[in-house]
């Protein structure tokens, strides 16, 4: 996935891994070789229409939202549908707010009429005030979090991993970002929600405790839920 990263210092363009500290506190409580953060694409302003999110300083708010204001306008002057018109006066009046397009609740409807636009701000705008802008990776996590992706883990062995996934992915789905042969051949996932595993303290103890659950293909992921995928070789 890709954020847009504008107006904050110390978070360069390309990978970079999302230090989300939950993946630290399950690491603490399951040897592994190695700890394995979600990793994203950073990309600057230009790539903002592409992006699933932005993450933007305050002070610079005003520029992104901008570009969605002259984009209306021009559409405004080349006399567009009445329906179409109605949606992008509303989303001018919106944008003027200071506010993001992705926050206009717009209808299904309403959205139709204005088939094969690109707004910058349709995706999630994640807004950085001034006193937050010396921990970039605090900003990198609330951004993840923001963008309508989730992660889950898996644990022990070589390594404790957090898989970045879209929020509504079932079990299967989720199984086949690690591998299109787990999807495939899926049977079921062992799963230990991320409270039950801190609390119960690992996964053992989780265990014991009769946390773990079976799930089927049809089972939603939650996020940081922690997954042991069975399938079919």
């Amino acid at each position: 996935m890709k954020i847009c990263v504008i107006g904050i210092p110390g978070i360069p363009e390309g990978k970079h891994n999302i230090k989300d500290p939950r993946l630290d506190r399950v690491d603490a409580l399951v040897e592994a070789k190695k700890k394995v953060y979600a990793q994203v694409d950073v990309v600057g302003e230009d790539g903002s229409i592409d992006a699933d999110v932005i993450l933007v300083s305050r002070d610079r708010l005003i520029d992104v939202l901008l570009k969605d204001l002259e984009f209306i306008e021009t559409r405004l002057s080349r006399d567009p549908s009445a329906a179409e018109q109605a949606v992008l006066l509303q989303l001018q009046a919106h944008l003027e707010g200071e506010q993001p397009v992705s926050t206009a609740g717009l209808s299904e409807e309403e959205w139709q009429a204005l088939t094969g636009h690109g707004f910058h701000t349709s995706k999630p705008v994640i807004v950085a005030e001034a006193d937050a802008l010396g921990d970039p990776e605090t900003l990198m996590v609330r951004a993840f979090q923001g963008s309508g992706y989730i992660c889950f883990l898996t644990v022990g062995g070589p390594e404790n991993r957090a898989w970045p996934i879209r929020r509504g992915l079932t079990a299967a789905e989720a199984a086949g970002t690690i591998h299109t042969e787990l999807q495939k051949g899926f049977i079921r996932a062992e799963v230990i929600g991320f409270n039950d595993f801190i609390e119960a303290g690992g996964e053992k103890q989780a265990k014991h405790a009769g946390k773990q659950r079976l799930e089927m293909k049809p089972y939603v992921v939650q996020d940081y839920d922690l997954m042991n995928i069975r399938a079919n070789k």
